[in-house]
């Protein structure tokens, strides 16, 4: 399984990166199908806190999962996807196995 990360206008630190792989590659535990992580780091132009946008394109054999979410920082994002994303990931398991 591949992990891509791309970082739109900005360039990410090794911390962050290392953070984003570990976290994601847990993933494969919910679903044995996962060709690739595609993960796309961007900085919104506003004033409010939840500027830092992460959105997540998981790619299975036969159908892809995406989620997007916004917070204070990075880490927040993935954190918060990776839960949705393991619910998302289950669903298909599911709906494959039945």
């Amino acid at each position: 399984m591949e992990i891509r990360i791309n970082a739109v206008g900005f360039s990410t630190s090794s911390t962050l990166e290392e953070f984003i792989t570990k976290k994601f590659s847990k993933l494969e535990k919910y679903h044995d199908g996962i060709l690739r992580i595609v993960v796309n780091l961007k900085l919104e132009k506003d004033d409010r806190l939840e500027n830092k946008v992460t959105e997540v394109q998981v790619e299975i054999k036969g159908q892809d999962v995406f989620a997007k979410k916004n917070a204070r920082t990075f880490e927040e994002t993935v954190d918060e996807l990776y839960d949705v994303l393991k619910r998302q990931l289950q669903k298909v398991k599911e709906k494959r196995e039945s």
